[in-house]
């Protein structure tokens, strides 16, 4: 039985893959920042365990994480998780920067370092659900936009450092998708919000189960997921 540790399984493109995997029997660990959001996680996907690590503050996740049990192995590591806050770059003050860089940066950052033993025993394989704005950035977006190219940078960095190891690195950037995020983005640029019109998370679900599925002998390493509307 593989074995996954997800971030941001509570919502969006992470509730889906956390639902897809839980059915199909594998055994789930979920990051929670909180003990109270560990409890919920816990009872929505019956079988699965939780750790416990705030992303908002990387500096205390090994921390953390010495005070629980940890996996020996894992067979991959999703990173879901993620913030998003508009704005001119004129206006976006260090707080700003600091709150998107560590979400969606430095903690996966922190997490994949701490967790890299367990994805070496099994040469396991790392998934970061990136962004369209990991490859191009717009008007209002440069803050968020800056954290996903930084995770892209990240992973192709890292995918050259452990393929001795046999671990695999893939990229996966969505265009928008119908989630809690989205509708906050639409909040922010004033319009309103129909899901209809955007991604499903299943369908992005499905990209992060055949990136994990692939046969040994090849390796998804960047892929991109648009509106087909």
């Amino acid at each position: 039985m593989a074995t996954h540790l997800i971030t941001g399984a509570g919502s969006g493109i992470g509730e889906a893959v956390t639902r897809r995997l839980h059915a199909r029997g594998d055994d789930l660990i979920l990051l929670a920042r909180d003990a109270g959001r560990a409890k919920e996680l816990a009872a929505a996907h019956p079988g699965a365990r939780t750790l416990v690590a705030d992303l908002a503050d990387p500096d205390r996740i090994s921390w953390a994480f010495s005070h629980q049990p940890m996996p020996d192995r894992l067979d991959s590591l999703v990173h879901v998780a993620g913030i998003v806050d508009l704005g001119p770059i004129a206006e976006m003050r260090p707080k700003t920067w600091h709150q998107q860089l560590n979400v969606n940066l430095i903690s996966p950052a922190e997490l994949t370092r701490l967790l890299l033993p367990q994805l070496r025993a099994s040469r396991g394989q790392v998934v970061f659900i990136n962004s369209g704005a990991g490859l191009r950035a717009s008007p209002q977006w440069g803050v968020y936009a800056a954290s996903k190219h930084g995770l892209k940078a990240l992973a192709d960095s890292l995918r050259q450092e452990e393929h001795a190891h046999g671990v695999r690195v893939t990229s996966i950037h969505p265009g928008r998708t119908a989630s809690p995020m989205q509708a906050k983005v639409h909040s922010q640029e004033g319009k309103e919000y129909d899901p209809s019109e955007w991604i499903d998370p299943e369908s992005v679900a499905t990209t992060v189960v055949t990136a994990i599925d692939l046969p040994r002998d090849a390796e998804i390493t960047d892929l991109s997921v648009r509106p087909g509307r």
